[in-house]
């Protein structure tokens, strides 16, 4: 799968994101690594001042780091989850 940095894509997993437990904000922080992620609470935060770049890059890592039921999610969404985690990251 090839990433695309646009706002499109960005949307895409705000979407996936949508659909699994977890609740996605946006806040100012000094993240260490552009983002926080509270597993315990299922939250993660994600440095609203990133580049568009930073936050796909965030969200990619995120999605890769948690455990998400593929059952709640709609078709267009499983099979963009199964592509993330079949792509190597290399940022």
């Amino acid at each position: 799968m090839e990433i695309k940095y646009s706002k499109h894509f960005l949307n895409k997993l705000e979407d996936l994101f949508s659909e699994t437990e977890y609740v996605l904000r946006y806040e100012k922080g000094k993240f260490q690594s552009g983002y926080c992620l509270l597993k315990d609470t299922k939250i993660a935060i994600v440095n609203k001042y990133y580049s568009l770049d930073g936050k796909i890059n965030s969200l990619l890592e995120i999605i890769k780091q948690i455990d998400i039921d593929t059952k709640s999610l709609s078709d267009k969404n499983k099979k963009l989850y199964q592509e993330i985690n079949q792509t190597q990251l290399s940022f």
